[in-house]
């Protein structure tokens, strides 16, 4: 009898402890991609899905998300990193899907190049002004990004409508325009063949024309292309920033060119900081396989998604000045050194992003570089966050460091500034 009673007794307790569980853990994430119909006009019958994280803020963003040609909403949602960004970062994301025979959007015809003429481009803005009513998103806040058709379509919205996306990012696309056509084609050879090239004042015109009467501000744009990509070549990037660089107003010569990883070279025009007017990312040998694993995020950070943020900022914002400390060491030698510099945020504002200059003296050239990028490699130098230790929190510190040749002068910095603000 006791024995049954201290086997009742563990069981009671066993179903106590799990029902105490069932109330205080967390409840599981109920966010999933949902179909969305009756969105509002859509000529060419396009389908919506939608995907809304758990615990979105008041004025969420929205990113609409454009796949590849024979692709479609829901392929694009689990082939790329977006949704899972989208958990993070608490914002919106559309997937539309193209309907018609392979799956490729209309980027060619002149319904398509025209602000509410028609095609594909309706439906995709439907299925944005139904979200922004519904979710009351911030329509400030509002971009979009594709891959090859999704990436020529990326550039459609923000020429046809700059009043609707405020930034997008065009992987493996071409420059608005590029793929007009007037015999009901939906490919144009010469484009996809990177053989249409044109002045950036001609790129800039088919934007232009395409809402005539807009005076308002132009969205921003960055562009990813591989050098070896077959199907839209290569030539088609530099089209590309022709094109958005005239838009905006922009001389074709970079404000900044580095190299964020082994094989990218990036180039921004109209400033230096992360949210730049125009930005390309070309790629050494890659192909049509765009994005690839990381890209997503630096799309999203350059949409501003990752910040909260995403306005018209060409540079971090600066700090009042005193709000950073460095401490910088050398290892010297008969013609060379190594430096260490440690940068402690000592501020109350929590950095997304770090961008240090200062000068080497005279005779000091920079030859490699660990936990940062550094451009030029003399003189006024200026050295930024590498993906993984952009941020700093408050009273947080991070550390990178250079290996440089020297003849003879081995004094350090004068200075340094941190995202424009001097350090003590």
């Amino acid at each position: 009898m006791k024995v049954t009673a201290r086997i009742a007794g563990a069981v009671i307790a066993a179903v106590t402890l799990v029902i105490a569980s069932l109330i205080t853990a967390p409840p599981a994430a109920s966010a999933q991609l949902t179909e969305v119909t009756g969105f509002g006009t859509n000529p060419t019958n396009l389908r919506m899905h939608l995907y809304v994280p758990d615990g979105i803020p008041a004025r969420p963003a929205l990113l609409v998300a454009v796949h590849y040609c024979t692709g479609s909403g829901p392929a694009f949602y689990s082939g790329t990193e977006f949704a899972a960004l989208a958990d993070q970062h608490k914002f919106i994301v559309i997937y539309p899907s193209a309907t018609r025979s392979g799956s490729c959007y209309d980027v060619s015809s002149p319904q398509a190049l025209r602000h509410d003429g028609g095609s594909d481009p309706v439906g995709i803005v439907s299925m944005v002004r139904y979200v922004q009513q519904r979710y009351n998103t911030d329509p400030e806040r509002t971009y979009a990004t594709g891959a090859s058709s999704g990436g020529m379509m990326t550039n459609v919205l923000l020429g046809a409508y700059p009043d609707v996306f405020k930034a997008g990012v065009s992987f493996m696309g071409v420059p608005f325009g590029c793929f007009a056509t007037t015999d009901g084609s939906s490919w144009n050879s010469q484009c996809a063949n990177g053989q249409r090239i044109m002045t950036p004042q001609q790129w800039g015109d088919l934007v232009r024309a395409a809402y005539p009467g807009y005076s308002g501000p132009r969205p921003r744009m960055q562009v990813w292309h591989g050098t070896e990509d077959s199907t839209l070549r290569y030539p088609n990037f530099q089209e590309q920033i022709k094109q958005w660089t005239n838009v905006h107003g922009l001389s074709q010569t970079p404000s900044l060119t580095d190299q964020p990883q082994s094989g990218w070279t990036r180039t921004r025009y109209g400033g230096t900081g992360t949210t730049v007017p125009v930005e390309g990312i070309s790629l050494q040998g890659v192909g049509h396989n765009l994005p690839m694993g990381g890209m997503a995020a630096a799309a999203i950070a350059f949409l501003g998604l990752n910040t909260g943020g995403g306005g018209p900022s060409q540079s971090p914002s600066p700090q009042p000045p005193g709000a950073c400390q460095v401490t910088y060491t050398m290892n010297t030698w008969n013609t060379g050194f190594t430096a260490a510099a440690t940068i402690t945020n000592t501020s109350t504002t929590h950095l997304s992003s770090w961008s240090l200059g200062f000068t080497l003296p005279a005779g000091q050239t920079v030859t490699s570089v660990w936990n940062a990028t550094l451009s030029p490699n003399s003189g006024q130098v200026t050295a930024r966050n590498v993906g993984y230790n952009g941020t700093l929190a408050p009273g947080a510190s991070t550390q990178f460091g250079f290996q440089a040749t020297h003849n003879g002068n081995t004094a350090k910095p004068p200075a340094f500034t941190l995202n424009g603000a001097a350090c003590t």
